[in-house]
């Protein structure tokens, strides 16, 4: 082999090497931009059992169907939902970790329980909305919110209200409404409970007068006529209990209560957030879906991607603001 043939067989060879590795890179960024092509993670800041957890668990499976990789539950407990929230926040920003963020993640910063606000986050979609309501004895005087609000005026630090451990939703729902109605919430009693199961077993036995929870909660006992909502704080009152007025149909400008959603760390790939958006939106509006929803009594509010970031952002302000007001 004379020297030019040399040279040219080595030109060749090279050629070969570049158009093998242009084939292999673009081979590998299409597998790349195929999401999502192993398992994904789904961390739950609350306990393994509970109503976040049932939520999450339904949604990972319904995820693994839809997209054919398995979502794994990781419960990541402790600090009032602090940990959890961080640990899905400080993930790698590529899909591969999903965080079923709650209510709690307005009001993290501000309780000084974890330095994480909602720009921890981009937002795939919400799912789960449930008011507050306002709830008393069958037998109580109050007929309206307004004579419960007369009452409260009347009597400074004589009304008692339950729900949940002070500076929890149900607690801050309260805080919110009273702030709303021109009520300093300090002329009111909040007697703490480790949720709304022990409130409504001291509301019925005459402990308290009234609790702030959600009306699914205390679905039995409204039923069977031991229990009357005044009121639900959200915009439209609720199709499973359509005699319960809004606070708003009462003059009252005031919604609030709990929810879940899932995000993803701030920063993951569009495209990515995309692919769970489309297959979760599908999901939302699924009858399996609204079936599970219906049985566990929870409210169903479907907002997406950019929607529901407005949505996470307004609350943190808003939570932001009654906390401070309050001095919690």
């Amino acid at each position: 082999m004379n020297k030019r043939t040399m040279i040219v067989s080595l030109v060749v060879a090279l050629l070969l090497v570049a158009a093998a590795g242009t084939v292999w890179a673009g081979g590998g960024a299409e597998r790349e931009a195929v999401y999502p092509s192993r398992t994904v993670s789904v961390t739950v800041p609350w306990a393994a059992g509970g109503g976040t957890d049932r939520v999450a668990r339904f949604w990972a499976d319904a995820f693994q169907q839809e997209l054919g990789v398995p979502f794994v539950v990781e419960n990541r407990t402790g600090g009032g939902g602090a940990v959890g929230h961080s640990a899905g926040a400080r993930a790698a920003a590529d899909g591969y970790t999903i965080t079923m963020v709650t209510f709690e993640l307005a009001t993290l910063q501000s309780m000084g329980l974890a330095d994480l606000t909602y720009a921890g986050y981009d937002y795939i979609l919400q799912m789960n909305e449930d008011a507050a309501s306002v709830i008393v004895r069958a037998d109580s005087p109050y007929q309206s919110i307004q004579d419960l609000f007369d009452a409260i005026e009347a009597n400074p630090g004589q009304v008692s209200f339950s729900g949940t451990a002070v500076g929890g939703v149900w607690d801050l729902a309260r805080v919110g409404m009273l702030l709303e109605a021109g009520i300093d919430p300090d002329d009111t009693l909040w007697i703490p409970s480790e949720g709304a199961a022990p409130a409504i077993t001291d509301l019925l036995g005459g402990h308290v007068d009234v609790i702030t929870n959600s009306l699914p909660e205390a679905q039995s006992q409204l039923e069977a006529g031991n229990l009357r909502a005044l009121a639900v704080m959200s915009d439209q009152r609720n199709p499973a209990f359509p005699d319960v007025p809004t606070l708003k149909e009462q003059g009252i400008d005031w919604s609030g209560g709990t929810w879940r959603g899932f995000a993803v760390p701030a920063g993951t790939p569009e495209n990515v957030r995309q692919v769970l958006v489309e297959a979760g939106e599908k999901i939302a509006r699924s009858t399996e879906f609204e079936n599970f929803m219906a049985d566990a009594g929870f409210g169903i509010r479907l907002r997406l991607g950019d929607e529901y970031a407005e949505f996470v952002e307004n609350e943190h302000y808003t939570w932001q603001t009654i906390i401070r007001e309050i001095g919690f």
